[in-house]
C-alpha cells in the first residue's frame, strides 16, 4: 500500500456493497463493529414502529447539521432508523426539501439497508421491500 508505515499492521477490509478496499490499522482507534445476525436484523425491523424519530427542533442549518452528524457518531442501526425517521417527518410535505437532509436521509438508509442486506443475505435493493412487508404482514 503505496504512502503506509512498512512498521504497522493493517487489516484489509473488502466491503461487500461496493468496490473498494479499505486499509485500517490494526491499532486503529476509530470504531468498528460486528455486522448483526439474521435474528437480530429481523428483531431491528420488528422494532421500528416503536423506534423514536430523531428531530431537531432548532432550524439553523448548522445546527441541524450538527445534530445528525452526532447521531451518526453514535454506530447503532437504531440510530439510523431514528434519523431516516426525523428527516422523513422533516421533510414531509415541505415543498421545497433540502437537498442536505435528502442527502443525510439517504446516507442513513444506505449504511442502514447494506448491513440489513448482508445480515438478512439479500439484495440491498430488497431491503426496503423486506422491511415493508415485514412490517404490514402481522
Amino acid at each position: 500500500m503505496a504512502g503506509a508505515s512498512k512498521d504497522k499492521l493493517y487489516y484489509q477490509l473488502s466491503p461487500l456493497i461496493g468496490s473498494s478496499t479499505l486499509f485500517v490499522p490494526v491499532d486503529t482507534r476509530d470504531y468498528m463493529r460486528y455486522v448483526m445476525t439474521r435474528d437480530e436484523a429481523e428483531a431491528l425491523i420488528d422494532s421500528i414502529p416503536n423506534i423514536e424519530p430523531a428531530i431537531c427542533n432548532d432550524n439553523r442549518f448548522n445546527h441541524v447539521d450538527a445534530f445528525y452528524k452526532d447521531l451518526f457518531k453514535v454506530h447503532t442501526c437504531e440510530t439510523l432508523v431514528s434519523i431516516v425517521k426525523g428527516l422523513r417527518a422533516r421533510l414531509s410535505g415541505k415543498k421545497n426539501r433540502s437537498s442536505r437532509a435528502e442527502a443525510t436521509m439517504r446516507r442513513a438508509k444506505d449504511i442502514l439497508h447494506g448491513e440489513l442486506a448482508v445480515a438478512l443475505e439479500m439484495e440491498v435493493e430488497d431491503v426496503e421491500g423486506y422491511i415493508i412487508h415485514r412490517l404490514t404482514k402481522g
